[in-house]
This record gives C-alpha cells, structure tokens and sequence, in this order.
C-alpha cells in the first residue's frame, strides 16, 4: 500500500444561510474522507460582515466552542492542526444569518492500494 499526500484548499464564499457548513459534505466536488483517507486541517479562516460566534464541530464532537468574530476582519480559528478521519466530517456552523467566508487549507493523506 503506497500513501499520496495531496495538499488542497476548500472554501465557501458568501454562505449567508447560517446554517451548520459541512466542509467536506456528500454534495459539490469536495466529499467525505473515504475509509483510505485522512485529512489534516492545517489553518480554517472565516470572515464575516457582522459579529457571529463559530462553532467546528469534528465529526459531532465540539472542537471549536463559540469563536467571536470581528466584523469584515478574517480570523485564523486553529492554533494546532486537527484530524478528520475517514468516513466523518468537518462542520462550522456561524450564529447569525450574516455573509459568511470559511476557507480552509488541508492535507489529503491517501492510502493507494497497489498490486
């Protein structure tokens, strides 16, 4: 089994439906980590046009309790990087129903099956 790094960006511009955000959701181009990936989130940014709290969840747990945010100012939300297995998912969810920005930069660590 041979292991391909990938590093990727996701982001989501101008959610303004306050909403929980699966980043790595079941619709769009960027999906779930399959059971042979692991992804390391290594910075999440979000920016808003008015005063939210954000919370990230990891796959349901609370990794990120009621970050406040600074309107039109961009705000780094990880001081160490986070662990998303394969088959769970990544959520951020803002307080308030405002234009909303998450960008998040990550590691695709992929296990190949080579024969």
């Amino acid at each position: 089994m041979a292991v391909v790094n990938q590093y990727k960006f996701y982001g989501v511009d101008n959610d303004t439906s306050g909403a929980a955000l699966t980043m790595f959701g079941t619709t769009g181009s960027v999906q779930n980590p399959l059971a042979t990936e692991t992804y390391i989130i290594k910075s999440i940014k979000v920016t808003s046009a008015t005063t939210p709290t954000v919370t990230v969840l990891n796959n349901s747990i609370t990794a990120i309790k009621s970050a406040a945010l600074t309107a039109d100012t961009t705000t780094e939300l990880l001081t160490v990087p986070m662990v998303v297995e394969g088959g769970t998912t990544l959520t951020v969810q803002s307080s308030n129903t405002g234009s909303f920005d998450v960008a998040i930069s990550y590691l695709n660590i992929k296990k190949e099956i080579t024969t």
